[in-house]
């Protein structure tokens, strides 16, 4: 004869129990995706529940979190120095961190033919053609040897085929400025 099989009751289980568990469940995956504000705040849900050994897991995880969100510092020596760091992150694709620092710089040395030079770039590369034109000659009228650079920058592929692109890199050499009433002509 078999034994006779009782079914075994099932306790209740505490529906904050329940909460938590899926919480803690919510934040690791997080965390795994390097969503870190989503992980924290889905772990510290998990703090409220009545579970000790998961709460602190909890908050060691919570702990990582704030590690990964804080956000150090930048300090530069130089203006160069934070124009170098613009540049780097321009070059790596994050042109909107790259345009906020430049921004800075241009308010700091609102002359800075670098600069210019840089923002110009920024604007050709983000598809702003006209701003990176206007930037461009500003840039240019502060220091004229940056047209030397820009005609083999590929930051600037994207001005190529401009008229006005090449109109501002090569002027045309009998177009300078006319002779005001105090200047002397030549009559040769």
């Amino acid at each position: 004869m078999a034994p006779k099989v009782t079914p075994k009751k099932q306790v209740a289980e505490d529906p904050r129990h329940t909460q938590a568990l899926q919480s803690y469940e919510a934040g690791l995956r997080a965390l795994q995706e390097h969503k870190y504000e989503k992980a924290k705040a889905s772990l510290q849900k998990v703090l409220a529940g009545p579970n000790k050994s998961l709460c602190d897991r909890a908050h060691l995880h919570i702990l990582t979190c704030d590690k990964f969100l804080e956000k150090p510092a930048l300090h530069f020596k130089t203006p160069e120095e934070h124009y170098d760091y613009a540049m780097s992150l321009m070059n790596g694709g994050d042109f909107v961190t790259a345009g906020e620092h430049l921004d800075k710089l241009l308010k700091q040395q609102p002359q800075s033919d670098y600069v210019l030079y840089g923002l110009a770039a920024l604007y050709c590369l983000t598809g702003h053609v006209e701003e990176s034109l206007k930037t461009l000659q500003e840039a240019i009228q502060v220091s004229p040897a940056l047209r030397f650079q820009a005609r083999n920058d590929g930051d600037f592929q994207n001005l190529a085929e401009d008229p006005r692109f090449t109109e501002l890199l090569y002027p045309d050499p009998g177009a300078e400025e006319p002779a005001t009433e105090d200047e002397p002509t030549s009559t040769y």
